[in-house]
C-alpha cells in the first residue's frame, strides 16, 4: 500500500493553523485576566485612598480571585481586615500565606510578622508570644523583640521582661538599663524585706543613678527602723543625681526628723533650692522648720516664683480681717490649686495626683517629670 503524501501536505498546515488560533485563545484569555487584576487592584488603592475601607476590601478579594498567587495583594487584604479590627479573617489570610509551599524565606517571614501582630491586636497574648519567638533570627527579629517585651510587661511578668530586655541591649537596640532596674523594683515590692533589699541593691548596679531603687531600698530601711541609714541612702542620691532631689526631699525630710538630723537636711534640701525652686523641695524645707519660719519660705519663693499653690500655703496660716470667710476661702483656693499639684506625663500628657514611674496612659517608663504641672 503507498503511502499519500498529499495528506501530509494538506495536514501540516491545517495543524499549524490549529495551533496557532489555540496561542491567540491562550494569549487573550491571559490578557483578559491580566486586565481584569490590575483594574480590580488599582479600583481598591483608590477605595483605600478614599478611606472606604468597606469598597477596598471588595476590590482586593476580586483581585486576589483573579490572581491567587500573588502574595502582596494577600498582605494588603490582611492589613485592611487588621485595621477594620476584623482579627480572625486577617489571621485567616496570613495563615493561608504560610501554608503556601512556593512563599519565599523573607515573604514567609513577613507573613509571620502580620499573623503575630493580628494575634496582638486581638489581645490574645499567649498566640502572638508563640508567632513573636518564631521571627527570632529573621529581619523582624528586632520589631519581634520589642513587641515581646511589651507582652511581658503587660502580663507583668518581669523575669521574662529583663531577659528579652538583655537581647534587645546585645542587638544593638538601645540601652534598657533603666527598664531592667525597674523590672527588679516590681519584684521586690512583691519579695519579702531582705530578698527586697537584695533586687533593689542589684537595680542599683544595674542602672547607678536611677532614683526608684534608691528611694524603695531607703523606705525598706526606714521600715526596719533604721531612719540613719534611709538619710544616708537618700543623700548619697542627692549627691549623685541632683535632678532627682524634688522626688526625695519628702523621704529625706521625714528620715532626718526621726534620727534628729535636720540640720544635714537642710543643707541638701536648701543647696538644692537655690539652684532650682520646687514645689516639692519647698515643702520638705518648710516641714524641717519651726512654724514662722517655715511659712516665710512660702514668701521667698513668691518673690523668685508667681506660685498660687504658694500663695495658697501661705494664706492658710494667716488672719483675715474677716475670719470668718477664711475656711471658705481656703477650701476655693484649695480647690484651685488640685490640677496644678499633678504630675504630668511627657509622653502623652496623661495627669495624676501622685508620681509614677510608668506612666497608666501609654505605659511609658520615666515620663513622669520630678515637677508639679505648675512648675512645668
Amino acid at each position: 500500500m503507498e503511502f499519500d503524501l498529499s495528506w501530509l501536505l494538506w495536514g501540516l498546515p491545517i495543524a499549524f493553523v490549529l495551533g496557532w488560533m489555540a496561542s491567540r485563545l491562550d494569549l487573550r484569555q491571559l490578557r483578559i485576566e491580566n486586565r481584569q487584576a490590575p483594574k480590580a487592584y488599582f479600583r481598591g488603592l483608590n477605595f483605600l485612598l478614599n478611606e472606604q475601607q468597606d469598597q477596598a476590601i471588595d476590590a482586593f478579594i476580586e483581585a486576589v480571585r483573579n490572581d491567587p498567587d500573588t502574595s502582596e495583594l494577600h498582605f494588603a487584604l490582611g492589613n485592611l481586615f487588621r485595621r477594620r479590627g476584623e482579627y480572625e479573617r486577617a489571621v485567616r489570610v496570613h495563615e493561608h500565606l504560610l501554608s503556601r509551599g512556593d512563599l519565599s524565606r523573607a515573604e514567609r517571614h513577613r507573613a509571620q510578622h502580620a499573623l503575630a501582630l493580628d494575634f496582638l491586636k486581638a489581645g490574645l497574648l499567649d498566640r502572638a508570644e508563640e508567632a513573636l519567638r518564631k521571627l527570632e533570627g529573621s529581619a523582624f527579629e528586632g520589631q519581634a523583640l520589642l513587641a515581646l517585651l511589651a507582652i511581658y510587661e503587660r502580663s507583668r511578668d518581669w523575669p521574662q521582661a529583663a531577659e528579652i530586655a538583655r537581647k534587645l541591649e546585645a542587638s544593638g537596640q538601645g540601652s534598657f538599663a533603666g527598664r531592667r532596674a525597674h523590672y527588679l523594683c516590681e519584684q521586690a515590692a512583691l519579695a519579702d524585706a531582705s530578698s527586697a533589699q537584695a533586687l533593689l541593691r542589684e537595680a542599683t548596679q544595674v542602672a547607678p543613678g536611677a532614683p526608684r531603687p534608691v528611694l524603695e531600698l531607703a523606705g525598706l530601711q526606714r521600715k526596719a527602723g533604721d531612719p540613719r541609714a534611709a538619710l544616708d541612702t537618700l543623700a548619697q542620691l542627692a549627691r549623685g543625681a541632683p535632678h532627682t532631689i524634688p522626688l526625695l526631699a519628702r523621704p529625706l525630710a521625714q528620715a532626718a526628723a526621726a534620727c534628729g538630723r535636720e540640720r544635714s537636711a537642710l543643707d541638701i534640701l536648701e543647696a538644692s533650692y537655690e539652684l532650682s525652686p520646687s514645689l516639692d523641695v519647698l515643702e520638705a524645707i518648710v516641714e524641717l522648720q519651726p512654724a514662722q519660719q517655715g511659712r516665710a519660705w512660702y514668701v521667698r519663693h513668691l518673690e523668685r516664683e508667681p506660685s498660687l499653690v504658694a500663695a495658697s500655703k501661705w494664706l492658710a496660716g494667716e488672719r483675715l480681717e474677716h475670719q470668718e470667710y477664711h475656711a471658705r476661702i481656703q477650701r476655693a483656693l484649695e480647690h484651685a490649686v488640685k490640677p496644678l499639684v499633678r504630675y504630668r506625663c511627657a509622653a502623652c500628657g496623661f495627669e495624676a495626683k501622685q508620681h509614677f514611674w510608668q506612666c497608666p496612659g501609654c505605659q511609658a517608663w520615666d515620663s513622669y517629670p520630678p515637677r508639679r504641672v505648675e512648675e512645668l
